[in-house]
């Protein structure tokens, strides 16, 4: 599951980099000190899980959740527990009042995992897309890749192509991470349907399908090879 800390306080950024780092199921991808900054990453990058102070320079936690678009899974993280009934309306996961034990913070990922799995359960074996004035079914364990192209995606399937109106981002939000991968800004794959890894390189059933450096260790990790 990957997760950001928007967190301005030192001690407070250590700690929970000491807890996420104990729990294997949790990848920390970044750490922003104020949420302008967080708010500029998420526009471009998929995030499962934020970490959130509300008291931050400039605009605040409860800001910041306003100003989401696509609002990933949030676990408040604040010294003071006053704000708990304004940031439940915003159907945070969990709310957790420093100092923390790892305890109670693996409490609140149980949460997130659940909410996960239920997210999960309800879409996992297909999704639909409108191509040619219709809703197509198309199964996930069919897909093979999805290129992108200027405003469209390109998405292969073992029996057909699809070409939709649509984002990396969003292609990339619907689809199970545990089985898919960014692997370009251009490309997501399925990770059981990789025929070889060569270098910078993934072969998908005949199609050669560039690696970038910044998404290759998180690839070698899904496969186990990291």
């Amino acid at each position: 599951m990957e997760c950001i800390i928007v967190e301005d306080n030192e001690v407070a950024v250590f700690i929970l980099k000491e807890y996420i780092n104990r729990n294997s199921a949790l990848h920390l991808k970044n750490i922003f000190d104020n949420g302008e900054k967080a708010l500029a990453h998420l526009k471009n990058n998929h995030c499962d899980l934020i970490f959130l102070d509300i008291e931050l320079k400039g605009i605040n936690g409860i800001e910041l959740i306003r100003q989401l678009v696509d609002t990933p899974n949030i676990i408040i993280t604040s010294s003071k527990a006053n704000y708990a009934a304004e940031a439940f309306d915003f159907d945070v996961a969990d709310y957790l009042v420093k100092p923390f034990t790892y305890e109670r913070f693996e409490k609140a990922i149980t949460k997130v995992n659940k909410i996960q799995e239920s997210l999960h359960k309800e879409n996992q074996e297909f999704f639909y897309i409108k191509h040619n004035g219709k809703m197509v079914k198309v199964l996930f364990k069919e897909v093979e890749y999805i290129e992108a192209m200027s405003d469209y995606v390109d998405i292969h399937t073992t029996k057909d192509r699809f070409v939709i109106y649509s984002t990396m981002k969003a292609m990339e939000s619907q689809f199970p991470h545990s089985d898919f991968a960014r692997v370009h800004r251009s490309f997501i794959i399925r990770v059981d349907k990789i025929k070889e890894i060569k270098k910078n390189i993934v072969s998908m059933n005949g199609k050669e399908i560039p690696i970038s450096r910044t998404h290759k260790e998180d690839l070698l990790k899904k496969v186990n090879l990291f």
